[in-house]
């Protein structure tokens, strides 16, 4: 899997995400936020810290860290599938 793969996989997971029941769609720019900062981060509870930050940030409204670990678990598994692709 290519890296734009990746982050076209990463992006799906993340629009799947509705942490706030704002409907699909609602999130594309802390998506690509979140995205960009899976390309340096391998951790799942450093990204879960960006993407609460991110989605905080956003949007007011505390996040549990452990429903932002649960996605980065899941955008970290995306990312580990395309290393083992190349």
């Amino acid at each position: 899997m290519e890296n734009i793969e990746m982050n076209r996989s990463a992006v799906q997971v993340m629009q799947s995400w509705d942490p706030f029941d704002l409907g699909q769609g609602e999130y594309d720019t802390e998506a690509a936020d979140v995205v960009a900062a899976l390309q340096g981060i391998d951790e799942p509870t450093e990204l879960g810290k960006v993407i609460q930050r991110v989605y905080e940030h956003s949007f007011e409204q505390w996040l549990p860290l452990e429903d932002c670990v649960a996605i980065a678990h899941k955008l970290i598994a995306v990312k580990v599938e395309a290393k083992c692709n190349l």
